[in-house]
C-alpha cells in the first residue's frame, strides 16, 4: 500500500473497533475443536487480518503487536495458563533475527550504496544505449533494466530511480497514450522483477522464512531458478501489451543518457562488495555458504571499510524488516498452537485435489494483494497454505509457499496495490483505468501460467 492512512480517519477507528471485536470473540465463545492456546492465536490472527486490511495502524505496527500478543498469550511466557511444550518466548522475539532478516539487511544495505554512490542510474544509463531509437525498443530497454535492478533493489527504490531517469524521455514522447504506456512500463517491472531472487521483495523473504522454519532449505540460486524464468515471460508479455495499448509502431524516440561513474576509494571498495556478494549469493551451491551468512558478511564488509556508515544503517527499510519479521511469526504461532490444522479443517481441502488447492490459493494471493500490501497478504496466506501442505498427498510445502510469494507480487492492478504503482499514477499521465486494465491482464495471465506451468517444470527440473 502507499502509506498507513491519516491518524483518526474514519477508517482508522472502524479498523481499530473491528480488530478490538475480532480479538475478543474468541475469548467470548467457545470455539468447538480449538484448545484455549489456539483459541487465543486465532484472536491474534483476527486480530492481524483486520488491522492489516484496514490499515488502523501502520503495517509494522502490527507485526510488532503480533509478536507481543504471541509472547503475552501462547509463549512459555503467557500470563495465561498454557500446556507443557508451548513455543518458548525467545522464539517469536527470534524473527526480528530470523536467519532470513539478516538476508534481507544485507540486500538493503548494497541496494542503498547503489544509490549512494549512483551506481544505479549509471547501470541504466549504460545499459539502456542498445534500445535506442524506437519508442517501443527504449521501453523493452527501460523494463529490462528495470527488472534487473529490483531483483537486487526494493521495488520502490527501483522505481524512484527509473522514473528520476525517465522524466526526460517523457516528456519527449507524445502526450497521452505513449507517455502513459512508459510511465506504467516502470512499475510493471519493477513489480515481476521483483520476484527474480530471494531479496528482490518482501513476499519472497516470508516465504523463505516459512519454509525454513518447516526445514526446507532453497538456496539463493535455486529461488532464481525457479523465479526468474517466469520473470521473463511475464516481462515480455507485459511490455507485448504496453506496446500493443499505448506505443504506436513506427514512434521514434532520442536519448542522450551519459554514465558518469565515482572513482574514489569507497566508491571502488563498494563495487567490489556488491559484486563479490552478488557472486556469492548466485554460487551458493558451489561453496556452500548459506546466502543469509553471505548477506551478514556483506554488512559487515560494508561498515568495516566506511563504505557505509550508522547514517545509512538508520535510513534502511526497518518497518519492511519488522514487518516480514511479523509474518515469520505469525507462522510459527500458528503452527505451535495447531491453529493452521483447526482452520483447514473447516474446509474439505483433500477434495479438490493438489493442483485445485494451488490455483485456488494462487488466485487469492492475486486477488488479496491488489487491495492489502503484498507482504500484508503473503503473511496471512502462507503461514496456512503451509499447514495444508502437510495434509494433502501431493502437494509440496515448496510449491505452495513459493507460489503464494510469487502470486503475490504480480498484484498490481489499482495505484494503492504497490507503492510503484502510486509513483506512476503522481506523475499524472497514468489513469486508473490504464493500470486495472494492465495490471489486470498481466495479473490474471502470469498467475495462471504460475500455478499451471511452474510446478510441473519446477518438478522436473528436482527443484521439489
Amino acid at each position: 500500500m502507499v502509506s498507513a492512512p491519516t491518524r483518526h480517519h474514519p477508517k482508522n477507528i472502524i479498523g481499530a473497533v473491528g480488530g478490538v471485536v475480532a480479538f475478543a470473540v474468541p475469548f467470548l465463545v467457545d470455539i468447538p475443536g480449538l484448545e484455549d492456546p489456539g483459541e487465543r492465536m486465532l484472536s491474534i490472527f483476527l486480530l492481524a487480518i483486520v488491522l492489516w486490511v484496514t490499515e488502523a495502524i501502520p503495517l509494522v505496527a502490527t507485526a510488532v503487536l503480533v509478536i507481543a500478543l504471541e509472547v503475552l498469550l501462547v509463549s512459555d511466557q503467557a500470563l495465561l495458563p498454557v500446556p507443557d511444550g508451548a513455543l518458548a518466548y525467545s522464539k517469536f522475539l527470534g524473527a526480528l533475527a530470523n536467519p532470513v532478516i539478516i538476508l534481507f539487511l544485507g540486500g538493503f544495505l548494497i541496494a542503498d550504496g547503489a544509490a549512494k554512490y549512483h551506481l544505479d542510474k549509471n547501470l541504466a544509463a549504460v545499459l539502456i544505449t542498445p534500445f535506442t531509437g524506437s519508442a517501443r525498443r527504449t521501453v523493452l530497454g527501460l523494463m529490462v533494466i528495470t527488472a534487473l535492478l529490483s531483483m537486487f533493489m526494493s521495488n520502490t527504490a527501483t522505481t524512484a530511480t527509473m522514473f528520476a531517469v525517465i522524466i526526460p524521455i517523457l516528456g519527449a514522447l507524445p502526450e497521452g497514450k505513449p507517455q502513459a504506456g512508459l510511465a506504467l512500463s516502470i512499475p510493471v517491472a519493477a513489480n515481476v522483477g521483483g520476484i527474480g531472487t530471494p531479496v528482490g521483495t518482501p513476499p519472497n523473504a516470508i516465504a523463505l522464512g516459512a519454509l525454513g522454519e518447516a526445514g526446507y532449505h532453497i538456496s539463493f540460486a535455486d529461488w532464481m531458478v525457479m523465479a526468474v524464468p517466469l520473470m521473463l515471460v511475464i516481462l515480455l508479455g507485459a511490455w507485448a501489451l504496453i506496446a500493443l495499448l499505448f506505443i504506436p509502431r513506427g514512434l521514434g524516440i532520442d536519448l542522450d543518457m551519459k554514465a558518469s561513474w565515482s572513482t574514489s576509494p569507497k566508491a571502488r571498495a563498494f563495487y567490489v562488495i556488491a559484486g563479490l556478494t552478488i557472486l556469492a549469493w548466485m554460487t551458493e551451491s558451489l561453496h556452500g555458504v548459506s546466502a543469509n551468512v553471505v548477506g551478514f558478511l556483506a554488512v559487515v564488509a560494508l561498515l568495516v571499510t566506511g563504505v557505509m556508515g550508522g547514517e545509512d544503517l538508520g535510513r534502511l527499510s526497518w518497518p519492511v524488516l519488522w514487518l516480514v519479521a511479523g509474518g515469520i511469526a505469525l507462522g510459527d504461532g500458528v503452527g505451535a498452537t495447531g491453529l493452521d490444522t483447526w482452520i483447514l479443517g473447516l474446509f474439505d481441502w483433500n477434495a479438490m485435489g493438489a493442483l485445485a488447492v494451488v490455483v485456488v490459493m494462487g488466485l487469492l494471493g492475486l486477488g488479496m494483494s491488489n487491495v492489502i500490501s503484498h507482504s500484508a497478504a503473503s503473511n496471512l496466506l502462507i503461514p496456512l497454505a503451509m499447514g495444508l501442505a502437510t495434509g494433502i498427498e501431493g502437494l509440496e510445502p515448496v510449491t505452495i509457499a513459493v507460489v503464494l510469494a510469487l502470486a503475490c507480487s504480480l498484484g498490481m492492478s489499482l495505484p494503492i496495490s504497490t507503492p510503484p504503482n502510486a509513483i506512476a499514477y503522481a506523475t499524472g499521465t497514468v489513469t486508473t483505468a490504464d493500470m486495472a486494465k494492465v495490471g489486470i491482464v498481466i495479473g490474471v495471465a502470469g498467475t495462471a501460467l504460475l500455478v499451471f506451468a511452474m510446478p510441473p517444470l519446477w518438478a522436473a527440473l528436482g527443484l521439489l
